[in-house]
């Protein structure tokens, strides 16, 4: 089973305690000058084997991955319809018509004015009036 990135990177660090560990043994008991033991050659190499281990992860991450092609979809095309005959153009309509009014006459809708006005007119005739409306 290959093992994580992740658990590389841990292996390396307490690979590296080890290691220290070792040396700092070696040269405490035996002096500097001494060549390193066994133990610490073989903490040595298996750092180096980690740490090339963890490089060639890093570039198989990096590297393109296979990406699945996209099925491609098949599209009919729709059968082509026939053209429509042409319409005999329609003769242009004349202004609405009242109802109850003349044919022939213009719909006329009064203006703001026109309504303001009649409503002053409406109001003047009922102040004159002999029976007083309820608005005046």
């Amino acid at each position: 089973m290959p093992i994580r990135t992740a658990t590389l990177n841990r292996q390396i660090k307490n690979n590296g305690m080890r290691l220290h560990l070792a040396i700092v043994s070696r040269e405490h008991a035996h002096g500097a000058d001494q060549p390193p033991s066994a133990a610490e050659q073989a903490l040595h190499e298996e750092r180096a084997k980690l740490k090339l281990a963890r490089a060639q992860r890093q570039a198989a991450a990096k590297a393109p991955k296979p990406v699945a092609a996209k099925p491609v979809k098949v599209v009919k095309p729709k059968p082509v319809k026939a053209p429509k005959a042409e319409k005999a153009p329609k003769a242009p309509k004349d202004a609405k018509q009242v109802k109850g009014a003349k044919p022939g006459a213009a719909v006329h809708k009064p203006t703001r004015s026109e309504k303001q006005a009649k409503k002053a007119e409406n109001l003047e005739a009922a102040k004159k009036a002999d029976k007083k409306s309820a608005k005046t």
